[in-house]
C-alpha cells in the first residue's frame, strides 16, 4: 500500500505540473493582448505598456514561466485588476461556497442515486425499475441551466417555498444543489443498477443465499460493496464535473462561488483572476482523481498490486 500511495502521489505532482504548464501556455496562446483587453480598446499606448510591465508580459516567455512557477510556490497567483487585491485572497473567499455546493450536490446524488439503483436492480423489470431508468435518461439529458430555471419558476416564484438566490441559509442551498445533483444522480443510479445486476448473478451471491443469510445482509454486505467499485470511480470523475458545472448553476442562482467569480472576471477582463480560477479547478479535479484512486484501492486490494 505504501508503494502504491507513493506512486500515486508522484503521479499527482507530475499531473499538477502539467496542468500548471498547460494553463500558463494556453492563456499566452489565446489571440489578443491581455494588457490591451484589461486596458480597453481605446486606452492610450502608454497605459497598455504600463499594464504589460505590471503583468510581466514584456519579459521573454521562459522568464514569465519561471516567475509564474515561483509565484505559485509562494501561493501568489497575481493581483486582480478589478478587485485590487491578490487573486488568491479572492479565490480563498469564494472557494468555501463552491465546495459547499459541490459536496451538498454529491451527497444528494450519492444517497438518492445509490438507493434508487439498488432498488431498481432488486425490482428488475418492474414498473419501478422502468421509472428509474426513464428518470435517469431524463436527468442526463436535461441541461443544468434549464432545470435551474424551471425549479426557480416552480418552487420559488410559483409556490414561494424557497428563495431564488442567496447564501448562508439551508433553504438557499436546496435549489442549486438539486440542480447540480440531477445529472450526477442519474449517472450514479444507472451505474449502481448495472453493477448490482452483474454482482447478483455471481456464484458467491447464490452461495450466500443458499446458506440462509437474510436477503438484506446479502444485498448490503456482499452485493452492494462490490457493485459500488465502478460507481466510486465514475462518481469521483463526476465530482470533478460538479466543480466545473458549478459555473452555470452559480450564475443562475447568484451563488457567490468560484464559478460566478470566473464569469464576473471574464466580463471585466480580469486576466489574472480567470487564470487563477481555471488553475484551481484543474488542481481540484486532479486531487479528486487521486482521492478516488485511493478509495478504489481500498475497496479492491487487487488494484494495489496491478
Amino acid at each position: 500500500m505504501g508503494r502504491y500511495l507513493l506512486a500515486r502521489l508522484l503521479l499527482f505532482v507530475f499531473n499538477v505540473w502539467l496542468a500548471v504548464t498547460a494553463v500558463f501556455f494556453i492563456f499566452r496562446l489565446v489571440p489578443g493582448d491581455p494588457a490591451q483587453l484589461i486596458a480597453g480598446e481605446l486606452a492610450p499606448e502608454d497605459v497598455v505598456q504600463s499594464i504589460r510591465r505590471q503583468l510581466g508580459l514584456d519579459q521573454p516567455l521562459h522568464v514569465q514561466y519561471l516567475r509564474y512557477l515561483g509565484g505559485l510556490l509562494r501561493g501568489d497567483l497575481g493581483v486582480s485588476k478589478v478587485y485590487q487585491q491578490r487573486a488568491i485572497d479572492q479565490i480563498s473567499a469564494r472557494l468555501p461556497a463552491t465546495l459547499l455546493l459541490a459536496l451538498a450536490a454529491m451527497g444528494v446524488a450519492f444517497s438518492i442515486g445509490i438507493s434508487a439503483g439498488l432498488a431498481a436492480a432488486v425490482l428488475r423489470n418492474s414498473w419501478f425499475d422502468n421509472l428509474i431508468l426513464g428518470l435517469a435518461v431524463l436527468g442526463v439529458s436535461v441541461p443544468g441551466f434549464w432545470l435551474g430555471l424551471m425549479l426557480i419558476m416552480v418552487f420559488a416564484v410559483g409556490l414561494g417555498l424557497l428563495p431564488v438566490s442567496g447564501f448562508g441559509t439551508p433553504a438557499a442551498l436546496i435549489l442549486p444543489a438539486a440542480t447540480l445533483a440531477a445529472n450526477q444522480l442519474a449517472v450514479i443510479a444507472r451505474m449502481t443498477r448495472a453493477g448490482m445486476l452483474e454482482v447478483l448473478a455471481q456464484d458467491y451471491i447464490r452461495t450466500a443465499r443458499a446458506k440462509g443469510l437474510p436477503e438484506r445482509l446479502v444485498l448490503l454486505r456482499h452485493a452492494l460493496k462490490n457493485a459500488l467499485i465502478p460507481t466510486v470511480t465514475v462518481a469521483g470523475l463526476q465530482l470533478g464535473y460538479l466543480l466545473g458545472g458549478s459555473v452555470v448553476v452559480e450564475t443562475v442562482f447568484a451563488w457567490p462561488g468560484l464559478g460566478r467569480l470566473m464569469v464576473e472576471s471574464v466580463q471585466f477582463r480580469d486576466y489574472t483572476m480567470v487564470q487563477g480560477v481555471v488553475l484551481v479547478y484543474a488542481v481540484g479535479s486532479l486531487a479528486v482523481n487521486l482521492l478516488v484512486d485511493l478509495i478504489y484501492s481500498a475497496l479492491d486490494p487487487r488494484i494495489r498490486y496491478a
